[in-house]
């Protein structure tokens, strides 16, 4: 996902919430004309070479994301662009520190003291840049003209002004369309032939709602601003035939766990994270997300707290005859934070998967260079290696769904148990379409070794069982965990 991540001012609620809350009061949004004119010249070669200068300096594209990054002195900020508009990201970032090795210099939000994105120089054009618990980078190129006369002038804010913004950000950017069956040119006609000069904010977020929501997408949302500069959540994206669990039914889940295990659960994580024994000398991981371990906490404090509920449930390897990691109620998060599981999974490397992004607005089928995302021993770390099963359903989501397709390449792989998880596997734009809206949106897909992805239907189990049924919840009866008890018990999965 991204930078500042862990910070809300929303108020909302189902899986769209934790997206929207990513991109709620976590990063100042630049003022369209605020940076105009701050694109210096880059640094000369011998200035380039000194410590403590700033190799950045100057406008750059990434490949992919449709983003122009403007650094200057120590601010970094995004702009969003399509082939009808520049306008200010959701994304202002600090300098943190001085430049590191190779000119690296580390942003992260105004007023922490630390940072959670990276950019470093290539040369004098090229750059890099790699978001803390993200599983690949980003390409620059140094733009010579510096920032586009566009993106120095202020939006215009009509109804037809921000439509337009909107249906082009989708055009330009969302993988999905063919997949799903979706003629986006021909419903955003029809749409846009309703909005007269008279279409107010919420009329217009109605008109955006009812394009967005056949996708059956849960990485598309619609948020509106909200009296305390936040986002409350117009629309939130869902597969059809699932729907985000309640309160009520994570407690219930909790008690139907807890009645199979041989001791309460230890919570790690405020509460995300929970570690426990079953019978037979098998354990028990529930990840309930890959992220918010440390109240507004960096990376590294949230892996290190991931660490400690790692350490735990394989403090003693030899000793486990198995492992249970419970997804079924994973919200997502950081897509790093499942390597660094899977890390702990295995002793020798392997690809998770590989990570492409739309890169071309003319043309969807065009994508950046794949990336593969590789599974690492854990150095000097206890490590298990024996049989793991995975339960899942369709409240497991983004990160929880990249974490379970990188355990299919483990040897031997994880064995999935329970329903087929959500379908949504990238990380998220966050796009402010007028002063008032911002969407959400994927435009990247996570590839399997065949080139195929999970996308839409999402990763089918090996054994299906129900998961948290009103019935299952009410006898405190949990089938897809007594099921991969019995395998587990008996050394292997159905393949």
């Amino acid at each position: 996902m991204g930078i500042g991540r862990r910070t809300s001012t929303a108020r909302a609620a189902g899986v769209a919430a934790v997206a929207l809350a990513l991109a709620a009061g976590t990063a100042s949004t630049a003022s369209a004309t605020g940076a105009a004119g701050a694109a210096g010249a880059p640094d000369g070669d011998g200035a380039a070479g000194r410590p403590g200068v700033n190799r950045l300096e100057g406008v750059w594209q990434v490949d992919g994301y449709s983003t122009i990054v403007e650094i200057h002195g120590t601010a970094l900020t995004t702009y969003d662009v399509t082939r009808i508009s520049c306008t200010p990201g959701w994304l202002t970032a600090a300098q943190v520190g001085a430049p590191g090795h190779g000119g690296a210099v580390r942003y992260g939000i105004p007023g922490k003291g630390f940072g959670e994105l990276t950019v470093t120089p290539r040369g004098r054009d090229r750059a890099v840049s790699k978001e803390d618990g993200a599983s690949s980078t980003k390409d620059l190129a140094r733009l010579p003209g510096g920032l586009p006369a566009q993106c120095t002038r202020p939006a215009p804010q009509d109804a037809l002004s921000t439509f337009d913004r909107f249906w082009a950000t989708f055009e330009e950017n969302y993988p999905f369309f063919a997949a799903k069956g979706i003629d986006w040119k021909a419903r955003g006609a029809q749409a846009r032939a309703t909005i007269t000069p008279q279409t107010d904010t919420t009329a217009l977020a109605g008109i955006i709602k009812g394009l967005i929501e056949p996708l059956g997408d849960a990485h598309t949302f619609l948020g509106r601003k909200a009296a305390d500069g936040g986002y409350d959540l117009v629309f939130g994206g869902l597969r059809p035939g699932t729907e985000e669990p309640g309160d009520q039914v994570r407690e219930q889940a909790g008690r139907a766990v807890a009645a199979q295990l041989l001791a309460p659960e230890q919570p790690f994580g405020d509460g995300r994270l929970g570690v426990g024994e079953l019978p037979g000398g098998i354990g028990y991981l529930r990840v309930s997300a890959f992220d918010g371990y440390v109240d507004d906490g960096s990376y590294q404090q949230q892996a290190a707290e991931l660490d400690r509920a790692l350490d735990l449930v394989l403090a003693h390897p030899e000793r486990l005859n198995g492992l249970v990691i419970d997804l079924r109620l994973n919200g997502g998060g950081s897509d790093e934070l499942g390597l660094r599981i899977a890390s702990r999974l295995t002793d020798r490397p392997f690809t998770a998967y590989r990570k492409v992004a739309r890169n071309d607005p003319a043309d969807p089928t065009a994508f950046t260079r794949p990336q593969a995302a590789t599974v690492r021993p854990a150095p000097g770390a206890t490590r298990f290696t024996g049989p793991v099963a995975l339960l899942t359903a369709g409240s497991t989501v983004s990160a929880g769904e990249t974490f379970t397709q990188a355990m299919m390449q483990r040897r031997p792989a994880a064995v999935r148990i329970g329903e087929n998880t959500q379908g949504v596997f990238s990380d998220i734009l966050f796009r402010p379409v007028s002063d008032e809206l911002l969407v959400g949106l994927p435009n990247e897909k996570f590839l399997t070794p065949a080139g195929t992805t999970f996308d839409g239907p999402g990763i089918p189990p090996d054994v299906r069982t129900p998961v948290f049924t009103p019935a299952e919840l009410a006898a405190l009866k949990d089938s897809a965990l007594t099921e991969a008890r019995r395998l587990l018990a008996a050394g292997a999965g159905p393949r």
